[in-house]
């Protein structure tokens, strides 16, 4: 059975940063497409990294050059830096296994993924 648990989210104040992290058991991430979405209150799904299996990286638009996505196969976990936060980056952040296109998902609502976490809470305040 596949299990990704996301970590790291916290409360910080704008400009400050993150290191979200997603731990898989049941599952070996790459060579495949991975990556992270984000749900904010009241907003639909949004992609907002990926790696494609042939190690292509994609951003969303609004992140681009504040957040930085990786993969250690070592220890089998995915991550996602979070640098420069704005108080619009609030939302619950998700990594998710096996896409079909990261440059699709990055651009997605709803973004679609075999397999997600549950998620961990990212605020951001003025």
């Amino acid at each position: 059975q596949v299990h990704l648990v996301e970590s790291g989210g916290g409360s910080v104040q704008a400009g400050g940063s993150l290191r979200l992290s997603c731990a898989a058991s049941g599952y070996t991430f790459g060579p495949s497409c991975m990556g992270w979405f984000r749900e904010a209150p009241g907003k639909e799904r949004e992609g907002v990294a990926a790696i494609d299996r042939d190690g292509r990286i994609s951003y969303r638009e609004s992140v681009k050059g504040r957040f930085a996505i990786s993969h250690d196969s070592a220890s089998n976990t995915l991550f996602l830096h979070l640098n420069s936060l704005k108080p619009e980056d609030t939302a619950m952040y998700y990594c998710g296994a096996l896409c079909a296109d990261g440059a699709v998902v990055v651009t997605a609502i709803n973004p679609l993924f075999s397999y997600m976490g549950r998620g961990t809470q990212v605020n951001v305040s003025s």
